[in-house]
């Protein structure tokens, strides 16, 4: 048998930045259709966009029935962006995301060869539905392409388009039979963001419009390439020595140890954050600035993403869970006692 090992693609050229008056527009124009789609959540999607222009990856947690898959899809098609879903169950392998390779013959010369098949993470939005439901070797079939764009198979690296955004759903309410994500693959997700339920009026506007007629959709206003230019733009943005100081801050004050945690962290913190924390805080930081129309980024901005950055990175210790107090709760309290 004559095996032809596949080679991946060289990987394409690095972006360009755009301008700030076409970044800003893309942002805007983003928002403006998610809103067309998605009535309400405007925390939430505010906290996308956030995440998608600063080219980070997203843990979505919430119950059932609050439009999590909608606002994902609704996302690939205003930016005319290969979409992918992945339903994650127990049963679920590594092969089944990355793709798998097969022996196939020739039909004229009779030798035989080996093809790569792509799986659903050769895309650009990519869905991970119900995350912690599969076992952690399954979990971990991400961690390259999130951080690497690009999965190795059977000793071949191949490359996965760009941009690629993977927004992952965790179901907060069972617990039965699921496994919790690995510290390392956490970390591996920008924004962790909190989805609710939508307020009264909110929700009788989905109900009143989304029963009749048909169903909205958003139209493409923008490609591939304007959202990676837009994501170079964004890393671009300068930032003031106090915005690095306070995202700094922020970040060390997180940890028990260290002789500037507030005493909430050390009361209730066990683990806190690392460095890719305060990578997150300012590049989150520049991402809301531009989405506001700003070409600098405020301590405001740092503390409005603080809490999506952080809210996985603390981890919280048993005096905590017997005290009923949250990640969230901590980072409130080390808002308040942390001032730019």
């Amino acid at each position: 048998m004559t095996a032809i090992i596949p080679t991946s693609a060289p990987a394409a050229p690095a972006p360009a930045a755009a301008t700030f008056e076409s970044a800003a527009a893309l942002a805007t124009a983003l928002d403006r259709e998610l809103g067309r789609v998605i009535i309400g959540q405007d925390r939430v999607r505010r906290e996308i966009l956030t995440c998608l222009l600063a080219g980070g990856h997203c843990l979505l947690r919430g119950v059932p029935g609050l439009a999590k898959t909608l606002l994902i899809k609704t996302l690939a098609d205003a930016i005319h962006l290969r979409f992918s879903r992945i339903q994650f169950t127990p049963d679920l392998m590594p092969s089944d995301i990355l793709g798998t390779e097969v022996i196939e013959e020739d039909a004229a010369t009779g030798k035989r060869h080996v093809r790569f098949i792509p799986g659903p993470v050769f895309a650009n939005v990519i869905l991970a539905d119900e995350i912690n439901r599969t076992p952690p070797r399954t979990q971990a079939a991400l961690l390259e392409a999130m951080q690497e764009y690009q999965v190795t198979v059977g000793g071949v690296r191949h490359q996965l388009d760009r941009p690629l955004f993977v927004l992952a759903t965790e179901n907060p309410i069972e617990q039965e039979g699921t496994f919790p994500l690995p510290e390392a693959q956490l970390d591996r997700f920008m924004f962790n963001v909190l989805i609710e339920y939508p307020d009264a009026d909110d929700e009788r506007r989905i109900l009143a419009e989304t029963t009749h007629g048909d169903a909205r959709a958003a139209g493409p206003v923008a490609t591939g390439a304007d959202l990676e230019a837009a994501r170079v733009l964004v890393r671009e943005l300068p930032a003031a020595s106090n915005i690095v100081d306070y995202a700094l801050r922020l970040t060390r004050a997180t940890r028990p140890a260290d002789p500037s945690a507030p005493q909430a962290v050390r009361d209730f913190v066990r683990w806190g954050a690392g460095p890719r924390a305060g990578q997150a805080l300012l590049l989150g930081a520049k991402s809301a600035a531009l989405l506001d129309g700003r070409t600098v980024p405020s301590p405001d901005d740092v503390a409005r993403v603080a809490l999506p950055v952080l809210r996985h990175r603390v981890l919280v210790n048993f005096q905590a869970e017997a005290d009923g107090v949250s990640a969230d709760e901590v980072i409130t309290r080390l808002l308040a006692a942390v001032r730019p």
